[in-house]
C-alpha cells in the first residue's frame, strides 16, 4: 500500500513524496526515520502518468465550541445509561444546522453498520482530529467513555476559550489601527486637496511638511488606479504566501525572533503541548502514541520538529525531558518541571498543572499587551492627525504673521 505525504526536512524545506508501507503508522515511522517532520499523510491515489498524490482533506466548518458541546451532551447521555447509538440519534435530531446534522448522521450510520464509535469519528477526520478520536478509543477500551468525553469537552472548550480571549484582546488595537489608516486616507485624499487651491493663491513658499503632504496627496489622487491594485495585490500576495508551507515556516521563524512576540509564541506552544500530553497520558495512552498525537495536533513547525525528536528519544528508552531541556522553543521552567514529574512518577499531573499555569499567564500577558497597545496606537494616531492638521494650517499662520508684521 502506498501513502502520499507532505513533510519538512531538517532545513525547513517542504517535501512531497510517496512511501510504501502496510499501514499509516508504519509509513509515519519510515518518514520519521528519514529525519522528516510529517505535515499530512493519506493513502495515495493513482493519477495520470502513474503518479500519486494525497487525497484532498476537507476543511472543517465546525468550530471547537460546537465539538465541545457535542462531547459534553454525549457524555451526559451516556452517563445516564443511554446506548451510544440512541444518544447519537438524539443529538442528530437536536442539531442546530444542516451541516452539523449531516456530520452526526454520518456517525450514526457508521454505528448502525457495526463500527465502533472511534472508527465512526475517524471517518469524519475533517471534523474530529486524531487526539479526539484516540481519546474516545481509549475511553471505549477502558469502559469509561462518558468520563473521557467529559475530558474532551473540557479540553476543547478551553482551547476555544483561549483562542477567543486572544482574538478579543487584540480586536480593539486592530480596530484602532484601521481607524488610524482610514482617517489619514480621508485627510490626504479629501481634506488636504481643498486646501491645495488656497495654498496656490497665497503665492508664498510652503513649509517643507506642507509641501510633502501636498505632493503625497496629489500622488494618491492622480495614481489611485495604480496604488489601489498594487496595495491590494501586495496584501493578498502576502496573505497567500503565509498560507503556503514555506511561507508559514518563514513567518513562524520571523515571529520567534521578535523579542516579546517570540516569548508569547513559545509560551502558548509549551502550554498546548503540556495540555495535550497531560490529557493523553492521564487517559492511559502510551507515551510514544501520546507524543505522536500531540505532534499531529501541533501546527508550529519548530514544535513539530521538537516532538519528532522527543519521539525518537523515548523510543530509545530515554526520558522526554532530556529533549525538552535542550530545546530553545520549549520553556526551560516547564521542561524542568517535567523532569521532576518523571522522577516522581506524576508526569501527567505535572503536565496538567503546567498547562493551567501557562494558560493563566498567557491570558494575562495578552491582556497586558493589549492594554499597552491601545494608548500607544491612540498616541500615534493623534500625533499623525496633529502633524497633518498643523501642516495644513501652517501656511495660513505664516501669512497672518507676515501680514501683522507688515
Amino acid at each position: 500500500m502506498k501513502f502520499a505525504y507532505s513533510a519538512y526536512d531538517s532545513g525547513g524545506k517542504l517535501i512531497t513524496d510517496v512511501v510504501e508501507a502496510n499501514s499509516v503508522e508504519e509509513a509515519t515511522e519510515q518518514i520519521s526515520r528519514k529525519g522528516r517532520f510529517l505535515v499530512d499523510i493519506s493513502e495515495a491515489t493513482a493519477t495520470s502518468g502513474g503518479a500519486s498524490s494525497p487525497k484532498p482533506r476537507r476543511a472543517s466548518k465546525h468550530g471547537p465550541k460546537q465539538i465541545a458541546l457535542f462531547a459534553r451532551e454525549l457524555s451526559v447521555l451516556i452517563s445516564t445509561g443511554t446506548p451510544i447509538a440512541e444518544a447519537i440519534e438524539s443529538l442528530e435530531s437536536q442539531a442546530g444546522t444542516e451541516e452539523w446534522r449531516s456530520v452526526v448522521s454520518s456517525i450514526r450510520q457508521s454505528l448502525e453498520e457495526g463500527e465502533s464509535f472511534s472508527s465512526a469519528l475517524e471517518r469524519r477526520n475533517d471534523v474530529f482530529d486524531a487526539v479526539f478520536t484516540s481519546l474516545v478509543a481509549a475511553g471505549e477500551s477502558a469502559g469509561n467513555l462518558d468520563e473521557m468525553l467529559k475530558r474532551l469537552a473540557v479540553l476543547t472548550r478551553r482551547s476555544a476559550q483561549i483562542r477567543s480571549n486572544v482574538i478579543g484582546a487584540m480586536a480593539y488595537p486592530v480596530l484602532l489601527t484601521g481607524i488610524c489608516f482610514v482617517v489619514l486616507l480621508l485627510m490626504l485624499g479629501v481634506v488636504l486637496p481643498r486646501f491645495s487651491g488656497l495654498f496656490e493663491t497665497l503665492d508664498t513658499p510652503l513649509p517643507a511638511s506642507t509641501s510633502l503632504l501636498v505632493a503625497l496627496s496629489n500622488a494618491m489622487i492622480d495614481g489611485w488606479f495604480i496604488l489601489v491594485p498594487a496595495f491590494t495585490t501586495a496584501i493578498g500576495g502576502a496573505a497567500f504566501w503565509i498560507r503556503t508551507p514555506s511561507g508559514r515556516v518563514a513567518f513562524e521563524r520571523l515571529i520567534l525572533t521578535l523579542p516579546k512576540a517570540g516569548d508569547i509564541v513559545r509560551s502558548f506552544g509549551t502550554a498546548q503541548i503540556a495540555r495535550l500530553l497531560g490529557t493523553l497520558l492521564n487517559a492511559k495512552v502510551p507515551m510514544i502514541e501520546a507524543i505522536e498525537l500531540t505532534r499531529r495536533a501541533t501546527r508550529h513547525h519548530r514544535f513539530v520538529a521538537l516532538l519528532d525528536q522527543a519521539e525518537h528519544t523515548v523510543v530509545k528508552g530515554e526520558p522526554i525531558s532530556s529533549v525538552l531541556v535542550r530545546s530553545d522553543v520549549f520553556l526551560p521552567s516547564a521542561a524542568q518541571a517535567i523532569r521532576n514529574g518523571e522522577q516522581t512518577g506524576r508526569l501527567s499531573d505535572v503536565l496538567s498543572h503546567i498547562a493551567d499555569y501557562l494558560d493563566e499567564e498567557n491570558q494575562s500577558t495578552v491582556k497586558a499587551l493589549s492594554s499597552l497597545l491601545e494608548p500607544l496606537i491612540m498616541l500615534v494616531l493623534g500625533g499623525l492627525v496633529a502633524f497633518v492638521a498643523v501642516s495644513m494650517f501652517l501656511p495660513l499662520f505664516d501669512l497672518t504673521a507676515s501680514a501683522g508684521g507688515g
